[in-house]
């Protein structure tokens, strides 16, 4: 294989890997306009949207972390006379 071949090849593999990673920065392009487009429904229902993005980040998360950061808020809350 001549290094022309050689080079051909290898800048046909790295053509594929662009198009592909283009096609995948689309496609996320696309799925987070959706997902805007759904908060803004939620909002427009009446909805706080900022509450529905910590709940899904919270969701996302391990509960045993969740419960301890929540349990050392409420110590924190209750030393600083907040609840």
């Amino acid at each position: 294989m001549s290094d022309d071949q050689a080079y051909g090849i290898a800048a046909g593999e790295l053509r594929q890997f662009i198009e592909q990673y283009e096609q995948l920065d689309a496609e996320k392009k696309d799925v987070a306009e959706r997902q805007k487009e759904l908060m803004a429904e939620a909002k427009a229902r009446g909805y706080d949207t900022k509450v529905m993005r910590k709940i899904v980040a919270l969701r996302k998360r391990d509960k045993d972390d969740v419960a301890e950061e929540e349990a050392i808020l409420e110590m924190y809350k209750s030393a600083l006379g907040m609840t």
